[in-house]
């Protein structure tokens, strides 16, 4: 069974799931959205790759402060995490994300993509970081 990823921001959400074994973690899509709190695409998506991929357990970015304390965001973060658990009967764990999207940025960069590229795809890629450290964190 896998894991997957998500980076949820305001009118996008990147997803990222891991191989079957839990050692990878790979991007899959960005789900984009007209309207921030028009989230019912967004959440029948993610239930079709859950589903295709025969997810086990979501860990959702969670937006702390950098000073560790909880954002405003992270209320949004919360109800969408009980929706998606609701919908989709997988449990949702929510995951710090602190600096991800940067992480992201700069190793797009440092790959050479050029700035309207890394846009499309930022958070695939903060996505991808999010579900490799959770997985990071349980092997030890």
């Amino acid at each position: 069974m896998r894991i997957m990823g998500l980076d949820l921001g305001s009118k996008t959400c990147g997803v990222a799931v891991s191989d079957g074994l839990g050692l990878t973690a790979q991007g899959l899509e960005v789900i984009r959205r007209k309207e921030e709190n028009k989230l019912r695409q967004t959440l029948a998506r993610i239930t079709e790759l859950a589903q295709e991929y025969e997810v086990c357990k979501i860990v959702l970015g969670y937006p702390k402060n950098m000073d560790g304390s909880v954002s405003k965001r992270c209320g949004l973060s919360e109800e969408f995490a009980k929706k998606l658990a609701k919908r989709t009967g997988i449990e949702v764990i929510l995951w710090d994300e602190r600096l991800t999207t940067v992480s992201a940025h700069e190793v797009m960069i440092e790959a050479g993509l050029k700035r309207e590229e890394r846009e499309k795809i930022v958070d695939k890629v903060a996505a991808t970081f999010i579900l490799e450290d959770y997985m990071n964190s349980n092997k030890n």
